[in-house]
């Protein structure tokens, strides 16, 4: 399993409470696109209407731009294949205040290209600076321990 793309903000914006791993309708140049690692999920979120999940705002870029159809939108809406438990479920909790889909990378599963998606609850400015604080302390310690 490889992951491709990976939304590395995501971490650090929002507390992650549960992750569901979800399908997507993609297009042949977006499957050979994303293969070369050619897009962004920052910025976008999963929405879900009508008992359907949607990804919104992520950007694939065509794999090869001169053969890429005129009409082709890189930032469309796709569709995520999720259970109908798991929607039920994902639309549920999104309703509740606060909470919110987001997805976290595009990986591989055999053949076939998957997205995490992660129920997420954003993190207030003083939690952003606590999760620093505790990156910088333990490159200290790492680099300390490293040159004993």
């Amino acid at each position: 399993m490889s992951t491709y793309i990976q939304n590395r903000k995501a971490r650090f914006n929002f507390e992650i409470l549960e992750t569901f791993e979800a399908g997507l309708v993609l297009l042949g140049i977006e499957v050979k696109s994303i293969r070369h690692s050619k897009g962004s999920l920052e910025g976008s979120h999963v929405i879900v209407r009508g008992g359907e999940a949607f990804l919104v705002g992520a950007s694939i870029t065509e794999y090869q731009p001169a053969n890429t159809p005129k009409k082709y939108d890189k930032e469309r809406v796709r569709k995520l294949l999720l259970s109908k438990k798991e929607l039920l479920h994902l639309e549920q909790q999104t309703e509740k205040a606060g909470l919110t889909a987001v997805p976290l990378k595009l990986y591989n599963n055999g053949r076939k290209i998957k997205l995490e998606v992660a129920l997420a609850r954003g993190k207030k400015k003083f939690d952003k600076r606590e999760t620093l604080k505790a990156r910088d302390s333990k490159r200290d310690i790492d680099r300390t321990l490293k040159s004993q």
